[in-house]
């Protein structure tokens, strides 16, 4: 894997764009997903729209575990730690209704993403 390995920040910087767009795509997958059942029919453009989120966030996943395998992070609990970190925040973001959340549930939040870091990185071997 000698050959994945980029400068320092050019790596991290791959590393971080394909998590965002890893996160971006399954943040999408997951808002279209929660519409495929408006009015009790099924609705495929919101269907194909899922899948399409979701396909292309697998893809930048595989990518990023690439360059996180390269520098030595090869357990699956690190690895999803930041798609799951970057997910989230995305559907919080696309969904508008974050903007929306009272001071006490947005730091809610960020204390579920902290005790969840804490475990997966706890958890890790």
């Amino acid at each position: 894997m000698d050959n994945l390995r980029l400068t320092g920040m050019d790596s991290l910087i791959l590393i971080l764009l394909f998590t965002l767009l890893s996160g971006l795509g399954d943040a999408v997958g997951f808002v279209y997903a929660g519409k495929v059942w408006q009015d009790e029919h099924f609705q495929v453009m919101n269907a194909v729209k899922s899948v399409l989120g979701f396909q292309f966030g697998v893809f930048m996943y595989w990518y990023a575990t690439r360059y996180l395998a390269a520098h030595g992070v090869i357990d699956a609990e690190v690895q999803t730690l930041f798609w799951f970190s970057a997910t989230i925040i995305g559907i919080a973001l696309l969904s508008g209704q974050f903007l929306r959340w009272a001071l006490a549930d947005k730091a809610v939040a960020l204390g579920v993403m902290a005790g969840i870091t804490f475990l997966m990185l706890r958890t890790a071997r």
